[in-house]
């Protein structure tokens, strides 16, 4: 037994919205434990959106439809999914009395193509929508085949979806187990290295582990199935805790847990402060740090020296350095770091230099060159190389060069406590 999710509009094949709907569902149908191995989008056209009915019913018990159940002429979902099946569609006395007095409430009076949302299959039961205007169906066409169709407003389906569908599909026996994942999170490691390093695990059933890439890091995903949620994280700890131990400092965190989020509590838990200076960066390490609630009590904040002369004046760079080495340099760096830290009178110093393109290369300081410093308690100073490559956009190289940064600081925080 399967599901299968179905979305509708021609809106989603072109990219004008993003299809949150979907997401939602998997990890809805994930909680109740149904499994879903397939998805499809498909636009405002019937023949199209019958062939998807076509190959679905060939191969999953549940189909869940987003989308196209509203008053316009290319709102087709209902009317496709009873043509398909061959039966007419009836008008329900109740829904346009529903819709009429949501009008009603708003100082207004129901428009005639409102009646078309009243209209649903013979046989199939109403699926209320308790904010909109569009009610979704609950309908077992045949033995063995359920089909549930929301609205394509996320708001609208997610409440449809929590007061409704979940009571109804475990009252039919379904989501009596529960699909449970945990994301264990990786920085400074390729996706093919970690791999490499916790293959015996890849092969498991139960609980199983998955490798993806996730915005530079790496995730491991370990889900379990089970009765209930307390005996999925029995299978899935002890396994986190290999892998954890595997991977050594290479793991920062788990699930919602991020670089930025991670060093905050080093920081507190070592009762330290930091500050930041950036350049090619342009303030996106400020960015991701400010972006934790409380932040305010270990950043200080930070120095955007974009220009030569910020960096010689706002942070004691040394101009002949500069001159002699180029902002994009190892020494640059420490300086930066160590100016910030001084100036601001924090425990630590992060900075960042480098070229984020599209242009400004030289031979021998390609695009994706960054150096990255550090200054720590006692006024000692690192840094460090880090080659990017330059088929990378300009956002992400600087994307890339703050959240590096942050896990330096991490691993040289993990050391210092």
């Amino acid at each position: 037994m399967s599901a299968e999710i179905i979305c509708v509009g021609t809106e989603l094949l072109l990219g004008d919205i993003l299809n949150s709907n979907s997401q939602f569902i998997s990890q809805q149908l994930a909680y109740l434990g149904i499994p879903h191995y397939y998805q499809t989008v498909v636009g405002d056209n019937p023949e199209r959106i019958k062939q998807a009915i076509k190959t679905a019913t060939s191969r999953s018990e549940i189909l869940i439809f987003t989308g196209g159940l509203g008053p316009t002429l290319d709102d087709l979902t209902c009317e496709t999914i009873a043509d398909f099946f061959g039966v007419p569609l009836v008008e329900k006395t109740e829904i346009i009395e529903d819709i009429t007095k949501k009008f009603a409430q708003r100082g207004r009076v129901m428009s005639p193509s409102n009646r078309k949302q009243a209209l649903i299959p013979q046989g199939a039961e109403i699926l209320p929508n308790s904010t909109g205007t569009a009610p979704g169906i609950i309908w077992q066409p045949h033995p063995g085949l359920t089909i549930l169709t929301f609205p394509g407003v996320p708001k609208e389906m997610q409440q449809m979806w929590l007061d409704t569908a979940v009571p109804f599909l475990k009252s039919q026996g379904w989501g009596q187990e529960v699909i449970y994942s945990q994301s264990l999170k990786f920085w400074g490691v390729s996706e093919s290295a970690l791999a490499e390093k916790v293959s015996s695990y890849l092969n498991l059933q139960n609980p199983t582990v998955a490798p993806y890439a996730d915005k530079g890091g790496v995730r491991l995903r370990i889900s379990a199935k089970a009765p209930d949620l307390n005996k999925a994280e029995e299978l899935i700890t002890p396994v986190a805790e290999q892998l954890r131990q595997i991977a050594g400092l290479d793991y920062y965190g788990s699930d919602n847990d991020t670089l930025a989020s991670v060093v905050g509590q080093l920081l507190q838990k070592s009762a330290t402060n930091l500050s930041v200076a950036e350049s090619c960066s342009g303030g996106s390490l400020g960015k991701l740090i400010t972006e934790i609630p409380g932040s305010s009590n270990y950043f200080w904040g930070g120095i955007i020296a974009y220009d030569n002369s910020v960096k010689v004046k706002c942070l004691g760079v040394n101009n002949d350095d500069l001159i002699n080495l180029g902002a994009v340099s190892a020494k640059v760096a420490e300086q930066m770091a160590i100016g910030v830290k001084t100036s601001l009178q924090t425990t630590w110093g992060l900075s960042i230099t480098g070229i984020a393109g599209p242009g400004g290369e030289t031979e021998t300081k390609p695009v994706g060159l960054v150096y990255i410093g550090l200054a720590g308690p006692e006024n000692e100073v690192k840094s460090y190389e880090c080659l990017f490559g330059n088929q990378r956009t300009r956002s992400l190289l600087q994307q890339l060069s703050a959240s590096t940064a942050l896990d330096k600081l991490r691993r040289s925080l993990l050391e210092k406590i």
